[in-house]
């Protein structure tokens, strides 16, 4: 197998300057470079340039892919988006990574081993970033559900033990976006282990922000925090303000969380575990009744086929000497799977008889096309005489 390497970068926050590309250009004269975009494909060599830095300095996302079945992917954020007791309690070696880096978060979410030699084999990495970017939007506003994933990743990799715990409990993982699912698929997390941490865990409604709580917390804020976000507002940082408040907000709800003994608690992975082997019997349940449908169905469209066939057995006669006198081993198939589709349609209504007379009738006048006897005498239509 040929070597494939896939580097893809997206500028979300602003465009690149025309500084910034030519020194992007100077790593690579065979990338697409856009304003807000590069991309390049490797089968021989290297990228010259470290994905780490270019994120540090140019971009908000990156996809890599390669295929010795690595794959990786990263976001940058502003440090207000996510406090450092959060980003210590998700991260886990070789699965998610975070690094501070003066006003940023460079995340990592990352797949270093993969049984899938197929996904592999033809991985050509193009349509990921399009499927994950949205992932840092969902950050910026505080769902950080993607974090879970990366942490559940360890858990298909069988990393934690059994008696750790999750690192919290969040509302809406039976319920993920599309950019969420994309993920856990681009991490190979095992559906089941996703399905069964969506077991028990709250709805996304009920983790939504409640007029009550807000009034609460607002009204026990400090005058010179909300001096400082006033401040933020009028200078034009909006956005950085409404993520410090959402996430002083959201911390201020996890700790209620904390103290209140009827809210969910958080589980042991041994408890995913098993509540991943009931997510595979349901699964496996559902695509059994899904199996019987589809048969069911195949069923009822044959039937019908079948009936319409028998409407005018002249005409599928006709039809089928028109195909067989051709001659060719093509024209002899189709003619074979006719003959079969008619030895259903005459015994559908009951004229089995019937169809062996007309059978006899037809094959008088070709008994010397050796290669459609043997095809007909394998699906059990005809007998060798």
């Amino acid at each position: 197998m040929s070597e494939y390497q896939y580097y893809e970068f997206l500028a979300i926050d602003r465009p690149l300057t025309s500084e910034e590309t030519s020194a992007l250009r100077k790593l690579s004269t065979r990338a697409q470079i856009t304003p807000v975009s590069f991309t390049n494909e490797y089968n021989w060599g290297d990228f010259k340039g470290d994905p780490d830095k270019l994120m540090q300095q140019y971009f908000d996302a990156h996809v890599y892919v390669a295929n010795w079945m690595t794959a990786i992917f990263m976001v940058r954020l502003p440090i207000e988006a996510l406090s450092k007791e959060m980003a210590k309690a998700l991260a886990v070696n070789y699965t998610l990574d975070f690094k501070a880096v003066q006003t940023h978060w460079i995340i990592t979410w990352s797949l270093e081993e993969s049984e899938n030699y197929d996904r592999f084999g033809m991985e050509n990495g193009r349509d990921w970033m399009a499927r994950l970017a949205p992932v840092r939007d969902e950050l910026l506003r505080g769902d950080i559900r993607s974090l879970y994933i990366g942490w559940l990743a360890s858990v298909t990799a069988e990393m934690p033990g059994d008696d750790e715990m999750e690192p919290l409990l969040l509302s809406g993982l039976g319920n993920l976006t599309s950019s969420q699912q994309a993920l856990a698929q681009f991490l190979e997390v095992d559906p089941d282990i996703l399905a069964g941490a969506g077991m028990g865990s709250p709805d996304l409604k009920d983790g939504e922000l409640s007029q009550k709580q807000m009034d609460q917390w607002i009204n026990g804020l400090p005058q010179d925090e909300m001096k400082a976000v006033m401040k933020q507002i009028l200078e034009g940082r909006g956005q950085q303000a409404e993520r410090t408040v959402r996430n002083r907000f959201m911390a201020w709800q996890h700790s209620l969380k904390k103290g209140n003994a009827k809210a969910p608690r958080q589980r042991t992975v041994g408890e995913l575990r098993k509540n991943a082997k009931i997510a595979e019997k349901i699964r496996l349940e559902q695509e059994k009744n899904n199996r019987e449908q589809r048969e069911i169905q195949r069923r009822k469209e044959r039937e019908a086929y079948l009936k319409n066939l028998s409407k005018d057995f002249p005409s599928a006669w006709k039809s089928v000497r028109q195909t067989v006198k051709r001659g060719s081993g093509l024209a002899y198939d189709q003619g074979c799977s006719a003959l079969v589709d008619m030895h259903e349609a005459y015994s559908l209504v009951g004229s089995q008889k019937r169809f062996q007379q007309d059978l006899n009738k037809f094959m008088t006048s070709h008994m010397q096309r050796k290669a459609l006897i043997q095809r007909l005498v394998k699906t059990g239509v005809w007998k060798e005489r």
